[in-house]
């Protein structure tokens, strides 16, 4: 799978990043989840997880004609924190390919979400 940057949301300890693929999705690299608030109401099927990233990050869409701002917090977008960032559910990255244009530091993780479901977050959408 080959990756297109599409933008970052970050300090220099977090790097969650936004990028669009060849195959018509997205992958989000995000922070991994522990917090069992979190995590307990959701199921997870073995071949996903999910992230959580700054709202800001989907911002980035824009660079690949995803014009809108969220305004339907669904799908893949499965919680929002109460300090606003986003949990996103998504298949686990696990393409080499793709792996390897990363740079993914150990409290990070990364999810692949079709760009169909990105749509209907966006107003418009």
């Amino acid at each position: 799978m080959k990756l297109k940057f599409l933008g970052k949301n970050s300090t220099p300890t977090n790097s969650p990043t936004l990028y669009a693929t060849d195959q018509d999705s997205y992958v989000v690299q995000g922070w991994i989840v522990t917090n069992a608030a979190t995590l307990d109401p959701l199921t997870v099927p073995d071949d996903e997880t999910i992230v959580e990233v700054p709202a800001a990050l989907l911002d980035h869409l824009a660079f690949d004609d995803l014009d809108g701002t969220v305004t339907n917090v669904v799908a893949p977008i499965v919680g929002v924190t109460p300090g606003g960032n986003y949990i996103i559910q998504g298949k686990q990255v696990t393409d080499t390919e793709a792996l390897s244009q990363m740079s993914i530091p150990d409290h990070e993780t990364c999810v692949q979400v079709k760009k169909s479901s990105i749509v209907p977050l966006l107003a418009g959408g």
